[in-house]
């Protein structure tokens, strides 16, 4: 490591809050699927930066319309309307079908806005005496760093010496829709879930868990909220994961991808009254639907589907998937994945998943470990198989090594 590389880490640990334990890397450039170090070196970036770079590093169309946007109009509030918003609105209903969009930035701010979109529906459609509507979530959940979500989060890293915490959830095991049924109650307003748990080492459900909650949820008349912000956007090989079983939330959550890395954008999707039960002063944001945020996550979603992004994640997703099973070692515990969002979860006893991690970034590859045992496999959706073939050989060589 160069004394260039050792002064910005250095630098960074002095004055930044230690939040986040980085690979010891220091990007300065990136294109498609390729990030450069300060010294040159190449990696394939296997993270896309928690999937918000699916379109690839710099996407020249995307760029274009941010640079174009950025000479014309940056921000006006929504005081006023502008000349992008109803433009992003149409698009956005269009290609999700949903009824109501609320813009916001990041996808925190998309699951605050959700929660408190549909604790007033319940009181003021549903019913619920105020002051008693209820939440379900899932162990394990990720859904964001703000106050009110490490309320109900269930790990103790992101809980720890935060509280006092919102009362209003209640928390209940993920892929298990019995425990969902026993859990609504007639003060319950609504289910937030992720399609599958990202952070928690890409956790998939078994098979018609969500046709099962889908029901359950209607039956009920409880609004089903799914966090679509890692797996929507043709991440899992799908525009959106719901669409792997065939049903439609009643709340999307959607950010990252939305604007593929460029810009903070996130939004809410309703295909109901939810986002109905909204009035002027009752929320909002300075910067959530600006001019810029509009025309970039425009651009964001319409090379998406233009240039086959969607498509390429269910192909390339699955011969990445098959190879990384087809890696023969007693290192692994499991591998799974749907389109490009994978895991290899390594058994206990082959130690923590960050050495790896490090090993694998000395090949020229950027992966990121979570649980301690898990590595994470994330590339952006552009990846050809000449590019998986590639990694599999780097992985093959990182997870067959004798580490003891």
């Amino acid at each position: 490591m160069s004394s260039s590389v050792i002064d910005f880490i250095a630098t960074e640990a002095r004055f930044g809050a230690r939040n986040y334990e980085p690979i010891g890397v220091v990007l300065s450039r990136g294109e498609g699927v390729w990030v450069w170090d300060t010294e040159g070196n190449r990696y394939l970036d296997c993270l896309s930066a928690y999937s918000a770079v699916s379109q690839g590093h710099c996407h020249p169309k995307i760029l274009a319309a941010m640079v174009e946007q950025a000479h014309r109009l940056t921000l006006t509030s929504r005081a006023f309307h502008n000349d992008q918003l109803a433009l992003f609105y149409e698009e956005i209903a269009a290609l999700t079908g949903s009824h109501k969009v609320l813009p916001m930035n990041s996808g925190a701010e998309a699951v605050e806005s959700a929660i408190k979109s549909v604790r007033k529906w319940g009181y003021e459609v549903k019913g619920v005496p105020d002051g008693q509507a209820e939440i379900i979530v899932c162990a394990n959940n990720f859904h964001g760093r703000t106050l009110g979500v490490v309320g109900f989060s269930t790990d103790p890293e992101t809980r720890g010496h935060f509280g006092p915490f919102a009362p209003g959830f209640k928390v209940i095991p993920f892929g298990d829709a019995a425990a969902l049924a026993e859990a609504i109650n007639p003060n319950t307003v609504a289910f937030l879930v992720e399609p599958i748990q990202g952070e928690a080492g890409v956790v998939i459900p078994p098979a018609g868990y969500f046709t099962e909650v889908r029901e359950l949820c209607t039956a009920n008349n409880v609004m089903l909220v799914l966090d679509e912000i890692q797996t929507g956007l043709g991440r899992t090989g799908k525009l959106l994961a719901e669409q792997h079983e065939g049903i439609e939330a009643d709340v999307t959550l959607l950010g990252k991808a939305l604007s593929g890395g460029f810009y903070p954008v996130s939004a809410v999707l309703s295909n109901n009254d939810v986002l109905g039960t909204l009035r002027p002063g009752q929320h909002g944001s300075t910067f959530g639907g600006n001019p810029l945020a509009c025309a970039v996550a425009r651009a964001a979603m319409r090379v998406l589907v233009e240039e086959g992004m969607i498509e390429n994640a269910a192909r390339q997703g699955a011969h990445f998937l098959k190879g990384l099973k087809d890696i023969r070692t007693n290192t692994i515990r499991e591998v799974r994945g749907r389109g490009l969002m994978l895991a290899v979860e390594l058994h206990p006893e082959a130690g923590r998943a960050r050495r790896y991690c490090e090993a694998l970034q000395a090949k020229g590859i950027l992966a990121k470990d979570t649980h301690e045992h898990t590595i994470r496999i994330a590339p952006p959706l552009v990846i050809t198989s000449d590019q998986v073939d590639w990694a599999l050989e780097r992985f093959a060589a990182i997870l067959t090594q004798d580490f003891s």
